[in-house]
């Protein structure tokens, strides 16, 4: 009885995890086979094949929606982003797990009370208006650094205390200097959740639509998300070029996260060979 109840909450289990990914695959097929339709056969948004196949919608997308401009804004923002919140969350997270009192407990608490703390943007805009940050492309970069930290700090917090204090210990007798013992000790085993902060901010800032609206005025520094949003208000009754437009924003994000993951596997099984 006991076996027949675990198939069947395998089977149970497979079926809602198969709906779920149909929920999420679906639309993305719509977006993809409309994207090469024909703009009165896309009007119609169906999971049929294109009787037309016209690849000219993304060249009419690329030349007419600025996205070559605003993919590589889009990447700068993103990336740079990014190496900065792995550099202090990776060095902050070994400081603080490795001397969890005092001054480190409450810096630990106070960054990670940011993950529930809203954003307030009347503030925000006064600060960044002091520090002459509003409309650059380095105080967006640092704008998004600062909101995605807390959680990542809290992340990486959990995986380097998980890293055994022997190894530390060990490294310091053979003559480490604490330098040297993140750089070369602790930093090549933090693979697996460096490219999981990669991956997760990565994908968090470019799919971010809010922040470069708010405090980025030039069009000519817009990201991706928000020049879809302008491509949208001019084409919106070209549902194929729409949608062209659509997956092209997606494509990065789509490859980052299958690189991740790639890494991340990686990454956890070099780990447990060498445990």
């Amino acid at each position: 009885m006991g076996k027949i109840g675990k198939t069947a909450g395998h089977i149970v289990g497979n079926i809602v995890a198969i709906f779920i990914s149909l929920v999420v695959l679906i639309p993305l097929v719509v977006l993809l086979l409309n994207s090469f339709k024909t703009s009165a056969e896309a009007d119609k948004m169906t999971l049929s094949l294109p009787t037309e196949w016209v690849f000219e919608n993304y060249s009419i997308v690329v030349e007419q929606g600025k996205l070559i401009s605003s993919f590589f804004n889009g990447l700068l923002y993103a990336a740079g982003s990014v190496v900065i919140i792995v550099a202090v969350v990776s060095l902050a997270a070994f400081v603080i797990s490795r001397n969890m009192k005092g001054i480190n407990r409450f810096l630990y608490y106070f960054i990670i009370s940011g993950i529930a703390m809203p954003i307030n943007n009347v503030s925000l805009m006064k600060v960044m208006q002091a520090l002459h940050l509003i409309n650059t492309r380095g105080g967006i970069i640092l704008l998004y650094a600062a909101i995605n930290i807390p959680l990542s700090l809290f992340l990486a917090y959990g995986f380097i205390d998980t890293i055994p204090r022997e190894i530390d210990e060990a490294a310091v007798i053979d003559g480490c200097t604490p330098w040297q013992l993140f750089t070369q000790v602790i930093a090549p085993l933090l693979k697996p959740i460096v490219s999981t902060l990669f991956v997760l901010d990565f994908m968090a800032i470019w799919n971010d639509f809010t922040m470069p609206l708010y405090y980025l005025n030039n069009s000519q520094k817009w990201p991706m998300t928000l020049a879809v949003y302008n491509f949208f208000g001019a084409f919106q009754n070209s549902w194929n070029l729409v949608a062209a437009d659509i997956m092209l924003t997606l494509l990065p994000v789509l490859i980052v996260f299958v690189l991740g993951q790639k890494y991340i596997v990686g990454g956890v099984s070099a780990g447990a060979v060498k445990g």
